[in-house]
């Protein structure tokens, strides 16, 4: 546990952002279209990204070890997520190129 008053309000937001990775992968997950997934799959790329930071700062109050395991997963989680989105665009119709005539 926390005893710093320091380390409380990052560990809290710590503790909002990680939850939020799985939140809005599943969250994703249940969506219809590639465009919707797509959005629910960056939001949580951008709360693994969230959850790096503020593990920086909290660093001092943790191990090393378990400190590298918590970055090793979440560069993993980042990894599946990126892979998962690059799919899910490939679903997405091709963009045209050309511009539109207007009448």
């Amino acid at each position: 546990a926390i005893t710093d008053p320091r380390y409380l309000e990052p560990a809290t937001q710590l503790c909002g952002s990680a939850g939020s990775i799985g939140a809005n992968l599943c969250e994703g997950y249940a969506r219809l279209s590639p465009g919707d997934r797509i959005r629910f799959y960056e939001y949580a790329l951008g709360s693994a990204a969230e959850t790096k930071n503020w593990y920086l700062k909290i660093r001092r109050t943790l191990p090393d070890v378990i400190l590298a395991e918590r970055f090793a997963l979440l560069h993993s989680i980042t990894r599946l997520t990126l892979a998962m989105i690059r799919s899910e665009r490939a679903k997405l119709p091709p963009k045209s190129t050309s511009p539109r005539r207007r009448s």
